[in-house]
């Protein structure tokens, strides 16, 4: 007996395909020519990340907390790699149809510019793609690391519509891709880049936008703030960036040319270790006084790693306030190739 599963894409599309006993909706979909968001298949990135509210599944217990939280897990989330429908279900899926109908795995080839160690933990890589690479921005792509078959995934820190792409990357000690950087990589080398992918992107703004930064999760609001800076916005736009040290802080020249540039884009940074001379110490939870989160009218975009997502879910719940949309992306620093992403 198969079961009809209804998939609501977040611009209105609705469509229904039916899954086999034993069968995961991912694999349904794409039985039906429907490629939902997914990186690994395996339950271990959470990109695939849904909501079902109507029907029985099971979930089984194959997948990783950083993909999928206990407490995500309690609001009716899901893994469509991982849920297996046991009746009919409708889920909720997190990206526009269009972007469902495309392949997203198409790979470019990009000669490498510049490599800049900009701090001791952040490596700011350039490319110069040799196709075009129609990214929204928040979104990411798969580099694999010359001479390997292994890949890793990074925000876009550049504007969409250029081929000069740009990447805020972690320099994690011993880490392949942190290696061939710091040590291997010369102007002129080629990457291959597969992508984009994700659903970790900005939509039109419709009313006021808080960004909450941790780290290199940075990378894809510099994206989205070039892209606003092209399409101008109606509503203001606030980021909290949040690191652990003070030589974490890195892309400031940037915020502050934004935000001289556009009067409804503001900022503030935020460093948690107690050693630190900033003279906002703690966490990005601590410093929303001037976020215009007015009682939930607002979309919130966070990235970060996983213990910060957490951290800010949980202040949202406690505050009992429900943001009109929470868009959110979590890394962390290293993993097998197409299983994370990494900012």
């Amino acid at each position: 007996m198969s079961y009809n599963i209804a998939l609501n894409f977040e611009d209105g599309v609705t469509r229904v395909i039916s899954c086999q006993p034993g069968e995961t909706v991912l694999d349904a979909a794409y039985r039906a020519q429907i490629k939902l968001p997914m990186d690994c298949s395996d339950g271990v990135c959470g990109t695939c990340k849904g909501a079902c509210h109507q029907g029985q599944f099971d979930m089984g217990e194959d997948y990783l907390d950083e993909a999928l939280s206990d407490e995500e897990a309690e609001r009716g989330l899901v893994l469509t790699c991982q849920m297996v429908p046991a009746s009919d279900c409708v889920v909720e899926i997190p990206a526009p149809f269009s972007l469902c109908c495309t392949s997203g795995d198409a790979s470019v080839s990009a000669v490498v510019d510049e490599v800049n160690l900009i701090s001791p933990t952040a490596i700011e890589l350039k490319l110069t793609a040799e196709a075009d690479i129609g990214f929204l921005p928040g979104q990411y792509v798969n580099l694999r690391i010359p001479g390997t078959e292994e890949t890793r995934a990074y925000s876009f820190s550049s504007r969409p519509g250029s081929r000069q792409l740009s990447f805020l990357i972690r320099n994690v000690p011993g880490g392949l891709m942190s290696s061939w950087l710091v040590g291997q990589a010369r102007t002129g080398d080629r990457l291959i880049l597969t992508g984009p992918m994700g659903v970790f992107y900005l939509r039109p703004p419709e009313r006021p936008v808080l960004m909450l930064a941790g780290g290199t999760g940075l990378a894809p609001f510099l994206s989205m703030l070039a892209s606003l800076q092209t399409t101008g916005c109606q509503h203001p736009v606030h980021l909290v960036y949040g690191v652990t040290h003070d030589d974490d802080l890195v892309g400031l020249d940037a915020l502050e040319r934004f935000a001289a540039s556009m009067p409804f884009f503001s900022f503030k940074t935020v460093v948690a270790s107690d050693q630190s001379a900033h003279p906002r110490k703690g966490y990005v939870t601590a410093h929303l006084e001037d976020a215009p989160i007015r009682d939930g009218d607002v979309d919130v975009y966070l990235c970060g790693p996983p213990p910060m997502v957490e951290a800010v879910l949980g202040y949202f719940r406690e505050q009992g306030i429900e943001p009109r949309s929470f868009h959110y992306e979590k890394f962390t620093p290293s993993r097998p190739a197409a299983r994370e992403k990494v900012a």
